[in-house]
């Protein structure tokens, strides 16, 4: 068994917001990673894609989700199931949101024209 203590949890900033990593394979030697989005107020994250599903829980604030051809408007209390080898976008409200997600490990990021840019920080 493995414990995480909040003061070892990894946090990697970007311009949209801040990810904390709860677990992952290089936090705790997880199978599946486990991180927190708190994303900045009306920020706007990039089109992308992932090669694997992605499962998103809201906890607080808002935000609008891009999915595929849809558009969903998501709040505390909302999980959105992201597949794999579905561009997405999510666009935080004026007040910003947070979210905890969870991925399988080794999760790839993909431009929304599936070039890949690799594992992301907060999920490796």
């Amino acid at each position: 068994m493995t414990v995480i203590r909040d003061t070892e949890a990894r946090r990697s900033e970007t311009p949209a917001g801040v990810m904390t990593t709860f677990a992952s394979p290089t936090q705790g030697g997880a199978a599946r990673s486990l991180w927190r989005v708190d994303a900045k107020p009306g920020a706007a994250g990039p089109p992308h894609d992932f090669d694997v599903e992605q499962v998103w829980t809201w906890l607080a604030g808002g935000a609008q989700v891009e999915l595929g051809e849809e558009t969903f408007p998501v709040a505390p209390g909302d999980t959105v199931v992201m597949p794999a080898g579905t561009p997405r976008r999510v666009l935080a409200a004026e007040d910003g949101y947070t979210a905890v997600v969870t991925a399988a490990a080794g999760a790839r990021a993909l431009t929304a024209e599936g070039d890949v840019i690799g594992v992301p920080p907060w999920i490796a």
